[in-house]
């Protein structure tokens, strides 16, 4: 019995993107579900970058767990997943200008324009805690 390589991925990422969907994030896996969505999004819209690689699996998901428990979160969660829906990825990337694209990486976005953004460098050495504190105090700002 022979798998094809894109259920193969689809099947080791699926536990990476559940762990985003679980806690309420809405996947965006279309370039045209990024462009319904992200505009349309009044208020606060948190946006994650997923990824499969380690840092995404110890810090990025972990710390948006946590930063997600606090009292004041944002009014809308999305995420796309880098490597595996490309066009989604590359389309929520045009709203995160002038950063480059980055991946773990999150975006916090108030009313379409982007407020706040942790780029990959600020993701893999840091715990899941200081993430979780930075989005935190971000949320504070951006989310009242």
């Amino acid at each position: 019995m022979s798998m094809s390589f894109e259920q193969y991925m689809s099947d080791m990422v699926q536990p990476m993107r559940n762990e985003l969907t679980s806690i309420g994030c809405v996947e965006l896996r279309t370039a045209e579900e990024v462009e319904e969505k992200l505009p349309a999004a009044k208020g606060t819209a948190l946006v994650v970058v997923n990824s499969v690689c380690g840092c995404a699996a110890g810090q990025c998901r972990p710390g948006v767990r946590k930063a997600l428990e606090h009292e004041v979160t944002p009014d809308h969660l999305f995420t796309v997943f880098a490597g595996q829906d490309k066009e989604a990825t590359a389309k929520a990337r045009e709203y995160f200008a002038p950063f480059p694209p980055s991946s773990p990486s999150i975006a916090l976005m108030k009313d379409g324009e982007l407020v706040h953004f942790i780029e990959r460098h600020s993701v893999e050495d840091r715990s899941a805690e200081d993430i979780a504190a930075d989005l935190k105090a971000a949320f504070d700002r951006f989310c009242r």
